[in-house]
């Protein structure tokens, strides 16, 4: 019992780091109608931030404090400087975000020096659950991803910025007729994409250390999740990103970790192709 205890806390806490990335990603390709190849960067500049303020002498908690901050006027610099130039070219939107991307990755593997450095967790210490010994970090990591996708979740269902958001979501022309400027909403909500990219950097890094290519495995996960949910509700990729975090930590406990990863891709793919609208078109029918 205390190893699956062990077991579903670790899986928990991935989970929750991936439903922050992917709530993001997921809002930009709804929204924008392009897929962000350059969000995994965005969790590598949230760790990068912590491990700055940290190798400053400043406590942990600053770090994670200020990551999704700096990722958010990241984000509207970059909207404004780049992104808002590819609206209406998906293509050319996920060459130039893989582009920028790879320019963010190489610019940190340089500062790093290509070197992985360990970052401190605010919370060291262990609790006991069920005879389970479970890292403080890892529970705070739970509780904070909840509280940031019920925010999230809330905000876009119960508010008069949700609802703008979800008519920009859902319908650009016809929001833009009604008088809204989309442009200046879709400036915020990619900054809102990238500050969750970047806590979620913070939150994570103190598990995997930091080093230049962190933000790659998410980005993968990322889009498979929004491929598994859809992207035109938040739920959905929500519930995708909770069944890819849970296959790739699981699966390799009874198999090959390769095999596992090949599984999951290979799944969510026939899922895809069996639900063009993802898991979310279960429910909206």
């Amino acid at each position: 019992m205390a190893t699956v205890l062990n077991v579903f806390f670790g899986v928990a806490s991935l989970v929750s780091i991936l439903v922050l990335i992917v709530l993001g990603f997921a809002v930009i390709a709804g929204m924008m109608g392009i897929f962000n190849f350059a969000h995994g960067e965005f969790v590598l500049l949230g760790a990068y931030t912590l491990y700055f303020f940290e190798s400053f002498g400043w406590s942990p908690w600053v770090g994670i404090i200020a990551a999704p901050i700096v990722l958010f006027v990241i984000g509207i610099i970059l909207e404004r400087a780049v992104i808002r130039r590819f609206y209406g070219a998906p293509l050319i939107a996920m060459l130039g975000t893989y582009a920028l991307g790879l320019s963010i990755r190489s610019i940190i593997h340089a500062v790093l020096q290509g070197q992985y450095y360990t970052v401190s967790a605010p919370l060291t210490g262990i609790v006991n659950i069920g005879g389970a010994n479970v890292s403080e970090w890892r529970l705070a990591i739970i509780v904070v991803a909840i509280v940031i996708s019920a925010l999230t979740l809330a905000v876009t269902r119960w508010t008069t910025v949700g609802l703008q958001i979800r008519a920009a979501l859902e319908n650009p022309s016809l929001a833009r007729a009604a008088g809204l400027s989309t442009r200046r909403i879709y400036m915020f909500t990619f900054a809102f994409g990238a500050a969750l990219a970047g806590l979620a950097g913070a939150l994570v890094v103190p598990i995997y250390s930091l080093y230049s290519d962190l933000g790659v495995q998410f980005l993968l996960k990322a889009f498979l999740a929004i491929l598994l949910g859809g992207f035109n509700t938040l739920a959905g990729p929500v519930a995708g990103a909770a069944i890819i975090a849970a296959g790739t930590d699981l699966l390799p406990w009874v198999m090959a970790p390769v095999f596992a990863s090949v599984l999951v891709v290979i799944g969510a793919i026939v899922i895809a192709k069996l639900l063009p609208n993802g898991i979310a078109g279960l429910w909206r029918r």
